[in-house]
Parts: C-alpha cells; sequence; structure tokens
C-alpha cells in the first residue's frame, strides 16, 4: 500500500513563464535589435516571432553565427511565421537567415538568467 502523497513523484512546471512577443507589434523585422533592450528575461520564457515566412526566419545561433550573421548547418531555423522558442539559461542568439538581414539588424541577443 501507497501513502496519497509521494514526495518524489510531484509534478513541476514553470507557471511563472513569461511569453514576450518579439519586436512588439511590429513583429520580427528589420532594426529589431536593441527590442530586449531594458527587459529582463528569466530561463523557460517564451518569445513568440511573428513575421511574413515568404521575407524572413527564424535562425538560432551561437555567439560566432551571430557576430558574423552566419547561420551554420547546425542552427536550428523556424519557419512558420508564429515561432514560439523557450529560453535556455544564459545568452540565447537569433538572426534571420535570409542574405542580408541579419546585416541589417534583424537579430537579437536576449539574455536568460
Amino acid at each position: 500500500m501507497y501513502p496519497a502523497y509521494m514526495p518524489g513523484l510531484l509534478h513541476c512546471e514553470n507557471v511563472w513563464a513569461a511569453t514576450y512577443t518579439v519586436g512588439d507589434a511590429g513583429g520580427w523585422t528589420f532594426n529589431v535589435v536593441g527590442w530586449p533592450n531594458g527587459k529582463t528575461f528569466k530561463t523557460g520564457d517564451v518569445l513568440v516571432f511573428n513575421y511574413n515566412p515568404t521575407e524572413h526566419n527564424v535562425a538560432a545561433v551561437d555567439k560566432q553565427g551571430y557576430d558574423t550573421c552566419t547561420v551554420s548547418e547546425g542552427s536550428k531555423t523556424y519557419q512558420t511565421g508564429s515561432d514560439k522558442i523557450t529560453l535556455v539559461n544564459g545568452q540565447n542568439y537569433f538572426t534571420c537567415g535570409f542574405a542580408g538581414h541579419c546585416g541589417a539588424n534583424l537579430k537579437i541577443v536576449v539574455n536568460a538568467m
């Protein structure tokens, strides 16, 4: 017979996770690079990238990819036009993989704590 309460089987979720729409009403578009400024992000928060998938995509890249505007084969690329991406602890780097878009500041870095 098992007790009614089993401490090892408690299920928890991050119910305090916030959802942010990247670029606010303007969405994922050029010159969004400063959008994270002044915001506090936590591990588990969700970023929503809204855009026209015939014009943009979202690539989760590393620091080098962000700095050089290079999307490597190992990078995860999203292209639905309404992508939801959960932040991991530390720096999260995103850019658009369309030619020239990253260089036009269609990229962000988000630090999640």
